[in-house]
């Protein structure tokens, strides 16, 4: 006889097959997660005259960059020659992320994302941090020459592919452009290609996967941000998509029941011990301070790195177990030979297929 839990399991995946077929591209108040996709996913063109759109389209382009589940955890306010991204202290993600360092990273993303896009259209960004005004950044837009560099032409392209890589290396000229790009003030970029170092980076995500599954309230604001759903997706336009992590779309009493079946530390340890193995690389950015300026600095150099690789074909990934738990990012410090700097961010990288993007939520609901 077939035992009760396999039966269980094997009667939900069943169901999970025929839900996928009705949930994939459903959405709310009709529209499809494909034309959603369509109408988030895409370069613009604004008449050089037409101000107050061209700052709307700054925006959007912000928006476009990734963030910490993506919880889109910025606010916009437009003047006439500057535009200031605020924190959006709502969307904080205490349990993962309890000093909000992966929120003001998120701003440096979405800040970067904001200078290519301006420069694009004819307008120096030139970044203040006011930590006095609610720890805001301001951006002040001077006309100069329009530059397109392939960092905005990629802005489209880019994605955090939570999948299996091909494995293949990457050619000493492409590293070279990827550290290049990742290189800022203060910041500097470790680049981890050979196995045995890849190994043991693993060690430390494991450990720190393991240390945050067993974490009540992580494993709680991880779930509340997933959308199992194509339809909750297009509804919320934010959050973890299923299916841009490869896992199947499936309406949200079924997601929730069956990510209470297997999300566990086994079989989340299995999935990342194979996407480093088929990766390429891992590359781990570090600081020399530890402060709000500095982490959205970390963000501005993170995004030319995933810039850089959208515009050169090669995917990435976040990996941060180990600079997320803050009993073992010491002991990471110390692996990296880093000592009195922070380990900011582990990002795998290499070629691999394209995921169902993510959505973003409308311009005119991050305006203030």
């Amino acid at each position: 006889m077939v035992a009760r839990r396999e039966f269980v399991v094997s009667t939900l995946a069943t169901v999970a097959g025929l839900a996928t077929v009705s949930s994939c591209s459903s959405g709310a108040a009709g529209e499809s997660y494909e034309n959603a996709v369509k109408g988030t996913w895409h370069h613009s063109r604004v008449g050089a005259g037409d101000k107050p759109a061209l700052l709307y389209e700054l925006v959007r382009y912000a928006t476009l960059a990734p963030s910490s589940h993506n919880t889109q955890c910025w606010k916009f306010h437009l003047e006439d020659r500057s535009i200031s991204i605020l924190p959006d202290l709502s969307r904080r993600c205490p349990a993962a992320d309890p000093d909000d360092h992966h929120l003001f990273v998120s701003i440096g993303c979405a800040t970067e994302n904001l200078v290519q896009a301006s420069l694009a259209n004819g307008l120096n960004g030139n970044v203040v941090f006011d930590d006095s005004a609610g720890k805001a950044l301001r951006i002040l837009l001077e006309p100069t020459k329009a530059v397109a560099t392939r960092l905005f032409d990629a802005i489209p392209e880019r994605q955090s592919t939570r999948a299996e890589y091909e494995g293949k290396p990457i050619s000493t000229s492409e590293l070279a452009l990827l550290e290049r790009a990742a290189t800022g003030n203060g910041v500097r970029i470790i680049l981890l290609t050979e196995r045995e170092a890849m190994e043991k980076v693993l060690e430390y995500v494991v450990q720190g996967n393991t240390a945050q599954m067993n974490d009540r309230a992580f494993v709680e604001e991880l779930k509340a941000w997933i959308r199992f759903s194509a339809n909750d997706a297009v509804r919320t336009r934010d959050g973890l998509y299923a299916a841009s992590s490869g896992n199947p779309s499936l309406p949200s009493w079924l997601g929730t029941l069956l990510f209470g079946l297997f999300f566990t530390p086994k079989n989340e340890n299995n999935k990342y011990a194979k996407h480093v193995r088929s990766s390429a690389g891992i590359a781990i950015f570090v600081s020399e301070a530890e402060n709000p300026a500095q982490w959205i600095e970390v963000g501005r150099c993170y995004e030319r790195f995933a810039l850089q690789s959208a515009a050169l074909g090669i995917r990435n990934a976040m990996l941060n177990q180990p600079v997320e738990v803050s009993a073992l990012r010491p002991q990471f410090a110390t692996f990296l030979g880093v000592d009195g700097c922070r380990p900011d961010l582990v990002v795998r990288f290499g070629r691999g297929p394209k995921l169902p993007p993510s959505l973003r939520r409308p311009v005119a609901a991050v305006l203030i």
